[in-house]
């Protein structure tokens, strides 16, 4: 029996970026299907990584996002050696997320240029925007072998709920199915540039209820507990604050019970989209040309302005513009079309970023 390969990924720092990496596991997994394929990443990608069924292994990294730690990274790297990978895939585009591999003595080792990684990265690849225009399918070419042509479509992240937590998940907060639900994601790690106001979504909140909806969860870590209970408190409580009460497997879990998801650029989003969900993404200082949510069912909004992406963490001018101009009335249209409310108004086109440039998931 051939030894099936022995691939280490060398996964993304953000959450959304490692459930757009699922995209590259997949694509292995058609390519290789006895592939063994492990990913080495911070702990709190794991939820996300165990969802995945093409990962058969998870390696946490015991090194904080941005920290060097030499001593770390070595040990970390003789542990790894025993496992006798062939090929490392090294997705950051940093030095430091190519010093395990090399340490660990990976005799192949893929990755972009990137900074100061010569000898690091012995599989050494030219990026060329032009081509790869998405995030997606940046970590997807490191998994075809250097002359292959990009592939005209790949495959869509899919994350695995689990039925059973789901249920005790639900009884344990006292939610119920009954209605549909509408699920708003208002933080967003990065920086509060990307973040959409609180009262726009408490605004959104009450048209949707006033219409029929019958359920509001609010998503978001312990940190966007206030920004989800002012929400709250403009809705006169009418919507129910899980910030912080969540794991992020539960989160998952409960995600996909949603019938849509009203999210900033955030690790939420990309994770409602990989359940299944009907997003409304928004976007001001970063892009869907760049990375948009993986799935058919979205709509990407943004005002497009001059100014915008700037992919900074605060609005340099001072202003937010590109997210306090995005008004709750687009949002609620997109929900309402969605539902089959009412079709979009003639001036829709204004506010709705393009949405025929991702290849139809495989």
């Amino acid at each position: 029996m051939t030894t099936p390969r022995r691939i280490l990924v060398v996964g993304p720092s953000w959450i959304g970026d490692m459930v757009m990496a699922q995209s590259l596991f997949k694509t292995i997994r058609l390519d290789r299907p006895a592939a063994e394929l492990s990913v080495l990443a911070h702990s709190w990608s794991k939820p996300v990584l165990a969802r995945m069924p093409e990962v058969s292994g998870i390696i946490s990294m015991p090194v904080g996002h941005g920290l060097l730690k030499l001593g770390a990274r070595r040990r970390l790297a003789r542990r790894i050696r025993a496992r006798d990978f062939d090929q490392a895939i090294i997705l950051p585009g940093s030095y430091k997320s190519a010093l395990v591999p090399w340490f660990a003595g990976i005799p192949r080792r893929t990755g972009f240029r990137g900074e100061c990684r010569w000898g690091l990265v012995n599989d050494m690849r030219r990026l060329d925007e032009s081509v790869l225009t998405l995030q997606v399918q940046r970590y997807v070419a490191l998994g075809l072998e250097r002359d292959a042509l990009p592939p005209a479509a790949f495959p869509y992240p899919e994350l695995v709920a689990d039925p059973a937590l789901q249920e005790r998940t639900l009884e344990r907060l006292g939610l119920e199915r009954e209605g549909p639900v509408l699920a708003l994601c208002p933080g967003a790690a990065y920086g509060p540039a990307k973040r959409w106001p609180a009262v726009h979504f408490a605004r959104t909140a009450r048209r949707m209820l006033a219409s029929g909806w019958q359920q509001v969860w609010l998503f978001g870590s312990s940190h966007d507990r206030n920004l989800n209970a002012e929400i709250d408190r403009m809705t006169s409580g009418r919507c129910r604050n899980l910030s912080g009460e969540t794991t992020l497997a539960e989160a998952i879990d409960l995600l996909q019970l949603a019938d849509h998801v009203v999210s900033n650029d955030s690790g939420l989003l990309h994770v409602a989209a990989a359940v299944g969900c009907h997003v409304t993404a928004l976007y001001g200082p970063t892009t869907d040309v760049f990375t948009p949510p993986l799935t058919e069912r979205r709509d990407c909004l943004s005002m497009n302005l001059a100014c915008s992406p700037c992919f900074r963490r605060r609005c340099p001018l001072g202003h937010n513009d590109c997210m306090n101009h995005l008004l709750p009335e687009q949002v609620v249209e997109s929900l309402l079309s969605a539902r089959g409310g009412n079709a979009p108004s003639p001036e829709a086109g204004k506010w709705r970023s393009r949405e025929n440039f991702l290849g139809r998931g495989c």
